[in-house]
């Protein structure tokens, strides 16, 4: 992968994580289009989504520091709650990583089938939000615990984390608002820890064997670009939920998959 390639994949990156279309699928959209051939795929991946984990970061910089604050008081409140809550979204997809890493990885490699009947999933489930009722519950820990199964399901390259995890908050009832929030914020845990692990491991072998892969200045570009990107789709996306539109995305979900898999049939 080249610094070209980087920069193009960590934009479809930054904007894709936010906006219910699935990240992942469109970087292996991305990676088909450009053909580009990475050894560790995953490697990649991890890296552009911490780079829109640490844009999460900026734009929630107030909520988080109230959370920590009253975190910090080390009594049970609000903030405590929430981020029992964050804890628990946390369990399956911290459980399939570690126990399916294999295999997850393995779906990260010209998978553009199922890419593409993935996505189909994802409009589903952006369309099935348009039957929702305007609601203003707030996210409890029944709530939590099934958007963290939705948000491990996600880990499939083509399933939109913020758009499953979203539409899942707005059938159960829960406020647009606090529905992209929680999102958000949810992630930040599983995605820096990953991004910690994976760089580690990925430092130690390149220290002990010298193997070629993608270049460390092509993984800051393409940090960067999705980082800078992703400060800009973010609060696009808030937006967005507030106004009652992600039915749009399902319609661009369904012409995006049908496309990706009438591609990889005819190829």
């Amino acid at each position: 992968m080249g610094i070209l390639e980087a920069l193009i994949l960590g934009i479809i990156q930054g904007l894709t994580e936010f906006l219910p279309v699935s990240s992942s699928g469109h970087i292996e959209l991305g990676k088909e289009i450009l053909n580009v051939q990475v050894k560790d795929p995953l490697l990649f991946s991890i890296v552009v989504h911490g780079a829109t984990a640490l844009s999460t970061l900026v734009i929630f910089r107030k909520d988080i520091i109230s959370i920590l604050k009253e975190l910090f008081a080390f009594k049970w409140n609000e903030g405590t709650s929430y981020s029992a809550k964050i804890i628990l979204s946390m369990i399956p997809v911290g459980l399939v990583g570690f126990f399916l890493e294999d295999e997850i990885e393995s779906f990260f490699e010209g998978q553009i089938l199922l890419v593409g009947c993935m996505l189909l999933v994802t409009g589903i489930l952006l369309y099935l939000t348009t039957k929702a009722k305007e609601k203003s519950g707030e996210v409890n820990f029944k709530n939590a615990g099934i958007v963290g199964l939705a948000q491990a399901v996600a880990i499939l390259p083509g399933i939109s984390r913020s758009g499953t995890t979203i539409a899942i908050s707005l059938l159960l009832g829960v406020n647009r608002e606090k529905a992209a929030k929680f999102s958000f914020l949810m992630v930040l845990p599983p995605i820096l820890g990953a991004v910690a692990l994976k760089v580690k491991d990925y430092v130690e072998i390149e220290q002990t064997s010298g193997a070629e892969n993608i270049s460390s200045l092509a993984l800051i570009v393409g940090f960067l670009a999705a980082f800078i990107s992703g400060l800009i789709a973010c609060q696009w996306m808030i937006r967005i939920v507030k106004r009652a539109k992600l039915q749009h995305f399902a319609y661009y979900c369904f012409t995006v998959g049908t496309i990706a898999i009438i591609w990889k049939l005819m190829v």
